[in-house]
């Protein structure tokens, strides 16, 4: 492999050739090989939008020349664009503030908007940190970055994808609002509803927590951007955020705003704790969902069986002909990981020492992962489960009658103790319902056959 020599303030480092980046990022990469898991592209595209912003914002108020600005602009397409993936090599365990992430980008940004000078005959070069970082802080920039990345997140992955499920159990609950079906509460017999019935509580789950996260995202709208190293936005101009800020919001076709308050935005990530919450209760949700699911449809002879879940693949390396839950496994992986990350991002959140918080990297990359686990594992859940759950009427017929509990239609009428009587009496003795009423004499079959009706058990007495 063939090398350069790149220069920082503590020295010269030697840089792979065909790699656009500088001393500080190699330095990075040397100092931390901790773990696989790299900085996020949402972040590093965030990264660009946020240069582009403030490379066009300093032009305009005159504190970048026109030929700098237009190249930084350039190479921050590139990197939306996806063109200049393999420079970005860092890991999430560094620096807590970011700081080499950053000047990741800084590096790369001013070296390939060189070469574009220099094809272009122009002697004008760019500094990483003179022009590219003009007016910012790595302490300002990273929570800029995440939150633009989270909002992004949230906006194009994450509620477009509820919707969608939310949307499939919604239909779901209205095609089976007439299958009545036998209720269980403690993983016991309980009094019946519908299967549409069932599904709407599902779908109310998916319903509120679209609700809790369209309201919690929009805290992360303030951005930190100019609060410089420690919010007082020392070497800014007092325009600059605003124009800035503006750029980005158009960029992104997303709403943000200056922070009002930079020493907070520096230092405290409680709007991002807040969101993830609405996470975790999404999460919590899906567990529920698919759990429920994958319990109604076990067996296909041993167990409930009381729908049917598409058999995607085979299910075993060993037994022949099993198919398994799988979609269910996966979502419930999902919820498990997301909760995880949850803990992370507030113990991270609550490490704000002073002035900056220096947990940056992993609040972003659980945020960030979050959300693509969520939008990801909602969307295949509601393309090859969801969408093709089917009733199986014989099973949830017999069930319906079979249950002891249809028997609490008889309280209003006989009253608690004797409708027990006869419940247990059918218990002990293998009787129905109404064979035990008749043993015990409470009730003809006549009488019983009047009181004792399902369609009548699914709503308050009219």
């Amino acid at each position: 492999m063939e090398y350069r020599i790149e220069r920082d303030t503590i020295g010269e480092m030697r840089v792979p050739s065909d790699k656009l980046w500088g001393a500080q990022t190699q330095r990075s990469s040397e100092n931390f090989k901790i773990g696989t898991e790299r900085m996020p592209e949402e972040v590093i595209k965030a990264f660009a939008i946020l240069k582009k912003s403030a490379a066009l914002a300093n032009q305009e108020i005159g504190h970048l020349n026109k030929e700098k600005a237009e190249a930084i602009a350039k190479v921050a397409d590139e990197i939306i664009e996806d063109k200049l993936k393999d420079h970005f090599p860092l890991v999430v365990w560094q620096t807590g503030s970011g700081t080499q992430s950053h000047m990741n980008i800084n590096e790369v940004i001013a070296n390939r908007g060189n070469q574009l000078l220099e094809e272009a005959g122009s002697s004008t070069r760019i500094h990483p940190n003179d022009d590219v970082n003009l007016s910012q802080s790595s302490n300002c920039n990273y929570p800029t970055a995440m939150y633009i990345a989270a909002v992004t997140a949230v906006e194009d992955q994450v509620l477009p994808a509820l919707a969608e499920f939310k949307e499939t159990l919604y239909q779901k609950s209205q095609e089976y609002k007439d299958i009545i079906k036998v209720g269980r509460t403690h993983l016991q017999d309980a009094v019946p509803l519908t299967l549409g019935q069932e599904i709407s509580g599902w779908h109310r789950m998916l319903e509120k927590s679209e609700e809790m996260i369209q309201e919690s995202y929009k805290k992360m709208a303030e951005l930190a951007f100019a609060g410089t190293a420690v919010g007082t936005g020392l070497n800014t101009y007092k325009e600059f955020p605003g124009i800035a800020v503006k750029m980005i919001s158009s960029f992104t076709g997303k709403s943000f705003v200056p922070a009002k308050n930079k020493f907070h935005a520096l230092t405290s990530y409680d709007e991002v704790v807040y969101t993830h919450g609405a996470f975790k209760a999404l999460a919590a949700d899906l567990m529920k969902i698919a759990n429920d699911i994958r319990w109604l449809a076990s067996g296909p002879r041993s167990g409930i069986g009381e729908i049917t879940i598409p058999a995607n693949e085979p299910g075993s390396s060993m037994m022949p002909g099993k198919v398994n839950p799988t979609q269910c496994e996966a979502l419930t992986m999902v919820s498990a990981q997301v909760m995880g990350n949850d803990t992370t991002i507030g113990v991270a959140a609550s490490q704000g020492n002073f002035e900056v918080n220096v947990y940056k990297p992993v609040i972003a990359y659980n945020f960030i992962q979050s959300a693509r686990l969520l939008a990801d594992g909602m969307r295949s859940f509601n393309k090859n489960c969801a969408k093709g759950i089917e009733p199986n009427h014989k099973v949830i017929e017999e069930n319906l009658n079979n249950s002891l509990m249809l028997v609490t239609a008889l309280n209003p009428h006989i009253g608690y103790e004797n409708a027990a009587k006869i419940a247990k009496n059918a218990h002990e003795k293998g009787l129905t319902l109404k064979e035990s009423a008749i043993d015990l004499a409470i009730l003809t079959e006549e009488e019983f056959d009047q009181i004792v009706d399902p369609s009548k058990m699914i709503q308050p007495i009219q």
